[in-house]
């Protein structure tokens, strides 16, 4: 089954209407969770959720969803109330324009920045989406560019895959932990030992990247497991056992055994 655009917009390069590419947006991943549902244990029946009032004089009375206002708490234990209306006002114009902001080396955006990402494909102009694709590929380039969809604005980054384009949304700046935040290591320096003992490792586990490593396997137990009780099945579980720790006097030994692993493996 082909794939179904999501959104329809224009890559803006400039004011000029040959810098201006119509693209399509499509999802470049999909959402494949085990929803659950909350049902009464008496009679597994599902269950609904009520906003209620705690202050009311009758003990969780019921608040209908009309009579419910958005609201942000401020430290002194007040909030501060925001109509339908004043929110409204604050929403992006609607566009279609992917703005190209800035050109930087694919290297300038850290995986840090990286929140979800999408596949961009041509709408009409095949001639100038492949000449950007090509441009950002010879140079190493990523265009960061902002665009508003569906009353929200949203800020990214365009690189080439495959011959292609993928646009991947970016996080805010405030939103990333700088890793200078972070305690330094402390302890003992690695014995040589240990040192050779890790290069070896990372040696013997070097290869190809393939899907099958990073299949859900929770997912795939959860959803056998479903499909047992669904046709009747009884299943019998085993509780996973806990993980070991490893202090520093067994870290030699702990990296020994995963390369004989990893070799084995291989």
């Amino acid at each position: 089954m082909a794939a179904r655009a999501m959104w329809k917009g224009v890559v803006r390069l400039g004011d000029g209407p040959v810098e201006a590419i119509p693209v399509k947006l499509y999802a470049a991943i999909e959402d494949r969770g085990v929803h659950f549902r909350l049902l009464h244990a008496k009679d597994g029946a599902p269950v609904r959720q009520e906003l209620v009032d705690p202050s009311a004089p009758e003990d969780e009375e019921v608040v209908e969803r009309e009579d419910v206002r958005r609201g942000v708490a401020l430290p002194d234990g007040r909030f501060v109330v925001l109509s339908d209306d004043e929110l409204a006002a604050l929403a992006p114009e609607p566009s279609r324009d992917v703005e190209v902001l800035r050109i930087v080396p694919r290297t300038a955006v850290d995986d840090a920045w990286f929140d979800r990402p999408y596949w961009l494909g041509p709408d009409g102009d095949d001639a100038g989406y492949a000449a950007l694709a090509a441009t950002l590929a010879e140079i190493g380039g990523a265009a960061i560019v902002r665009w508003t969809m569906r009353n929200k604005r949203y800020q990214g980054a365009i690189i080439a895959r495959g011959g292609g384009l993928a646009l991947v949304r970016l996080r805010h700046a405030e939103e990333l932990v700088p890793i200078e935040l972070l305690e330094a290591p402390t302890g003992r320096e690695p014995s040589d030992k240990e040192l050779k003992l890790a290069e070896q490792l990372v040696e013997a586990l070097a290869g190809e990247l393939e899907p099958e490593l990073l299949a859900d396997a929770h997912r795939e137990k959860l959803e056998a497991l479903i499909e047992a009780k669904a046709d009747g099945k009884v299943v019998r579980m085993k509780r996973a056992k806990k993980a070991e720790e490893t202090d520093d006097d067994g870290l030699a030994a702990a990296l020994g055994a995963s390369l004989q692993k990893a070799k084995g493996g291989k």
